[in-house]
């Protein structure tokens, strides 16, 4: 009798302990709380559109820091900012500039309120309109000429050079699939009508 109660004892602790690990394993494997979940990207919803992502062109737009340089920047409460009412326009047309620096003198910024115009060996240049703007941005671009431009750093696929800052050699090494979603969120995105000044060549300022 003594021994059938040890035996008894030993499976009921067998029991528990088997169940309180299959409980504490179900507990490892059970999904993060919403709260402990990854954050939402909650970055890039200011940068895109009602538009929605498009393929995922949204999200390359922001972390490629296409605002940084095509949208014009605006004095916030915590210093300058993206002017996201003129998101992706490029340099203001109407804007009166500053005198450029010296050829000698290191590039950079020319329109530093803006950070929309650059000045270096290869003249000035103003970052482009890429909103959807039939006359003033890449309206009128075919989804061809936009990964040509990027693949061979020729305005339109075909034209001028495309000039520093503009990081070509790099983007132009995305794939296809990727150029193609740029493309197509570009397309989606507001028109604005703003005629981006024409790039200067050193002899002209210098």
């Amino acid at each position: 009798m003594g021994r059938m109660k040890s035996r008894f004892a030993l499976a009921s602790a067998a029991v528990v302990v088997t169940g309180c690990f299959s409980i504490a394993c179900r507990k490892e494997e059970a999904p993060a709380p919403a709260e402990a979940a990854a954050p939402a990207a909650s970055s890039t919803a200011a940068a895109t559109t009602a538009s929605g992502n498009v393929g995922g062109g949204g999200y390359l737009v922001v972390v490629m820091a296409c605002n940084d340089c095509h949208t014009p920047y605006k004095m916030g409460k915590n210093g300058p900012e993206p002017d996201m009412s003129r998101m992706l326009s490029g340099h203001p047309e109407n804007m009166k500039m500053p005198p450029p620096p010296k050829l000698q003198e290191p590039w950079g910024m020319v329109g530093a309120v803006t950070n929309t115009a650059w000045a270096g060996p290869w003249g000035v240049s103003y970052t482009s309109n890429i909103t959807p703007d039939q006359n003033t941005g890449i309206g009128i671009w075919t989804e061809d000429m936009f990964i040509r431009a990027m693949r061979t750093g020729k305005h339109m696929g075909t034209s001028r050079g495309i000039l520093p800052p503009m990081p070509w050699p790099w983007y132009g090494q995305m794939r296809d699939e990727e150029l193609k979603a740029i493309f197509a969120y570009l397309k989606s995105i507001p028109p604005i009508r703003n005629h981006v000044p024409d790039p200067e060549p050193p002899a002209a300022w210098k």
